[in-house]
């Protein structure tokens, strides 16, 4: 993929962001449990970086998918997990099938104002009964005149606590699992809406909430798209979150490699620097290679998806890959830190819990797996 100079000022951009606006606040955020989300997004909603891929009718910039690659690679060099997949939630997973399918008045309502930085959204999928079967998911959306009426509850909802609003993926009607889904924007301070809060291992400065919905009203205006194409919708919002992830996990690696060299470099044992030692040494050329490979598997995806091809193999294997590569890049790296990599605040130790989110959110890895064996013709028929 070829990077231009708008690609490169854009990326400066967002490292300077985070550099100014997320680092130094990323302690406090992490031992809060959660990060002024509505103060963030609006700053980053002046910069235009909510709205990259975006029409500029919206408030976006227009730009292809390339540039929400950069940025979202760029969110990397934070210091924390937490801020960087609530802003990813933003910006490829509540947002893709309402701006590919939504309606001008729907997208004046909530597109809008989340790429200005007024409303934060989160996307409403995972169940407590399962996250990565979406097609098991109970919620219903019953109609009742010109309303949809919601019951059933969502669980694991990044940005949770501080939505605005939530594109929620509920059943619609009895019939098949694939075909009886729609996607619908939900007002989250619609009368019969509760949220609780989640406490979790890692991503600790974003908020994550179970919410609760008992004969909540949506009109069905708020429907993105027909009715039924939800499924279809949700798979292709995937993909987006998918290359999200594989994209934003490179620089994080990057740092933490960088970091543990630097470490190895000024810890001495036995009168000799880590770093002399062959073990270590190739070992952290290994985990480079690794990440490198990743990064090449991640750009040429982002380059097809934006020639208009399907992803769906490619981008299955960079959400396998990220997972599985970051869990071995922090578990590795934390090793050879020793007793100090095994404190909480240590950036390892951080990014150790926050990684290992990698292989469950947003698809596990067992379903890419899945998703790829499929596509390879090496399922059994009554798997498929």
């Amino acid at each position: 993929m070829q990077f231009t100079a708008e690609h490169l000022a854009l990326s400066d951009t967002v490292k300077r962001f985070v550099e100014n606006e997320i680092n130094p606040y990323s302690d406090e955020w992490e031992k809060a449990g959660h990060f002024p989300a509505h103060d963030v997004f609006k700053k980053l909603g002046n910069l235009g970086l909510l709205g990259i891929k975006y029409d500029t009718a919206y408030g976006g910039m227009g730009l292809d998918f390339s540039y929400s690659m950069v940025a979202s690679e760029a969110l990397g060099v934070a210091n924390c997990g937490g801020v960087p997949l609530a802003i990813g939630v933003q910006t490829d997973m509540c947002t893709p099938a309402l701006h590919r399918f939504g309606s001008d008045e729907l997208k004046r309502e909530y597109l809008a104002p989340a790429i200005a930085g007024d409303m934060v959204g989160c996307i409403g999928v995972s169940e407590v009964g399962g996250g990565s079967d979406v097609a098991a998911l109970k919620t219903t959306a019953k109609s009742d005149g010109d309303d949809y009426v919601i019951n059933g509850s969502k669980m694991w909802i990044t940005n949770g606590m501080q939505a605005d609003w939530c594109c929620l993926l509920a059943n619609t009607s009895e019939g098949k699992v694939h075909e009886n889904k729609s996607l619908i924007i939900v007002p989250m301070d619609a009368k019969g809406i509760e949220r609780q809060k989640i406490d979790k291992l890692g991503m600790r400065s974003s908020d994550t909430a179970q919410l609760f919905f008992d004969n909540v009203r949506v009109p069905k205006r708020n429907l993105i798209g027909i009715e039924g194409t939800g499924f279809m919708m949700q798979m292709l919002q995937f993909q987006e979150e998918r290359l999200y992830g594989a994209a934003n996990s490179l620089l994080m690696m990057d740092r933490l490699i960088d970091l543990t060299i630097e470490y190895c470099k000024e810890r001495s044992t036995f009168g000799t620097p880590l770093i002399h030692n062959q073990v270590i040494h190739f070992r952290l050329a290994e985990l480079r290679t690794e990440v490198e490979l990743l990064r090449s598997l991640t750009y040429r995806a982002v380059e097809d998806y934006v020639a208009g091809k399907d992803v769906t193999r490619l981008a299955s294997m960079a959400k396998l890959k990220c997972g599985r590569l970051t869990r071995e890049v922090t578990d590795s790296c934390l090793q050879y830190w020793g007793g100090m990599g095994f404190t909480w605040d240590n950036p390892l130790a951080r990014a150790y819990r926050d990684g290992r989110l990698v292989s469950i959110g947003g698809g596990a890895d067992e379903i890419m797996l899945g998703i790829i064996a499929k596509l390879e013709g090496t399922l059994p028929k009554k798997a498929r």
